[in-house]
């Protein structure tokens, strides 16, 4: 019985890890489609493209944006495989030879936990890295035309001896080192407006920003062109991170890092914190999603209700998501501790998931 019982594990274990392969090969080869298509028809009216650059670069982005819905596929996946192996009757026959469905999800979870670390210790490194250099294949690809490139406006501001200066990049590079789409507004001592600064492109480096293609607007003075104009800075890349760098652009081995250069410089690291958080919790919400696809996919086709079952199990992934996403935010408003942001939705996802499967199968 226990070499049957093992065969019987290793089987199950296979038929979900094949799944899961299969469900994220699908949507990774999805997500790269709908980028490819997006990517090219951004960079339609730039004369002489490279379709071969515009595919590195959609290719290159694609990993982080899947590496965020990895729980989703696992939930899929589980909920495809039970339901699957539920249709085949090939559970029915497992109860009749006595094994639980304990037994026959054991398997799974162990697999799952067995990805989530894959996920973190690989996966994630290997995102990160795709990343930084998608945003410089977007950057040679949309150089003229920084408004084109993807990203969110980032802001920064630097205090010298000259005055102040506020910071606007479209995107950054290399945790911030680099910047294209830059505008710079500057201001004397007594904080009375100087010029505003308008540049392609800007490189930290030791005491200056150099900017590239720069143009110097005065009151009063007809605007100034500089292929290179170097301004002071008293920033540091470390103070540069806090504000341009994302934390999911940092690999998780160096997040402890970069939470201690952030605190030794005196700046906030909630959300370095936060994400290295979640990066530990991600085995165990992977195996949260498999309790969760267990609860609503081990009925008998025969009692019918697919439908419902399918649902149900959707419905509870995107209230976990949103749940996740609210301790997100409260997380970095500094309302909840990163460790609870990260690890609430896991317990409340791995207990619902428990609860409902103990209630359906032990009464």
């Amino acid at each position: 019985m226990r070499t049957f019982t093992g065969t019987l594990a290793r089987y199950f274990g296979l038929r979900f890890l094949a799944t899961a392969l299969l469900v994220f090969v699908g949507i990774f080869m999805l997500v790269a489609l709908l980028d490819y298509i997006e990517l090219m028809r951004r960079s339609s009216d730039i004369p002489h493209v490279s379709a071969l650059l515009v595919a590195k670069t959609s290719f290159y982005r694609v990993p982080q944006v899947t590496e965020r819905i990895l729980p989703f596929c696992v939930l899929i996946a589980a909920m495809f495989c039970y339901l699957n192996l539920s249709r085949r009757l090939e559970l029915v026959v497992a109860r009749s030879a006595g094994v639980s469905a304990w037994q026959f999800i054991a398997p799974a979870l162990l697999v799952a936990f067995l990805l989530g670390i894959l996920a973190t210790a690989v996966y994630n490194p290997l995102s990160a890295i795709l990343q930084e250099r998608s945003k410089r294949f977007e950057a040679e690809l949309f150089g003229h035309n920084p408004g084109a490139m993807s990203g969110s406006n980032f802001w920064t501001s630097q205090r010298s001896s000259e005055g102040l200066a506020i910071i606007n990049a479209k995107t950054s590079r290399d945790q911030g080192v680099n910047l294209n789409g830059v505008t710079i507004f500057t201001f004397d001592n007594g904080g009375h407006f100087k010029q505003r600064i308008e540049a392609r492109a800007a490189t930290l480096e030791a005491g200056a920003w150099r900017l590239e293609d720069a143009r110097i607007n005065q009151l009063g003075v007809l605007p100034a062109d500089y292929p290179v104009y170097e301004l002071k800075t008293s920033l540091t890349p470390e103070q540069v991170r806090e504000s341009f760098a994302t934390p999911e652009t940092v690999p998780f081995w160096e997040l402890p890092l970069y939470i201690k250069i952030a605190e030794h410089a005196g700046l906030v690291a909630a959300g370095y914190r936060l994400q290295f958080q979640k990066l530990l919790a991600r085995p165990f919400l992977m195996v949260a999603m498999v309790l969760l696809a267990a609860a609503v996919s081990l009925r008998f086709f025969r009692f019918g209700g697919v439908q419902k079952m399918v649902l149900s199990g959707v419905s509870a992934g995107f209230l976990l998501y949103v749940l996740s996403k609210v301790t997100e935010d409260l997380s970095k408003a500094d309302l909840m501790h990163p460790v609870a942001a990260a690890w609430l939705p896991v317990l409340a996802g791995g207990l619902t998931g428990f609860i409902a499967l103990l209630y359906q199968e032990d009464g």
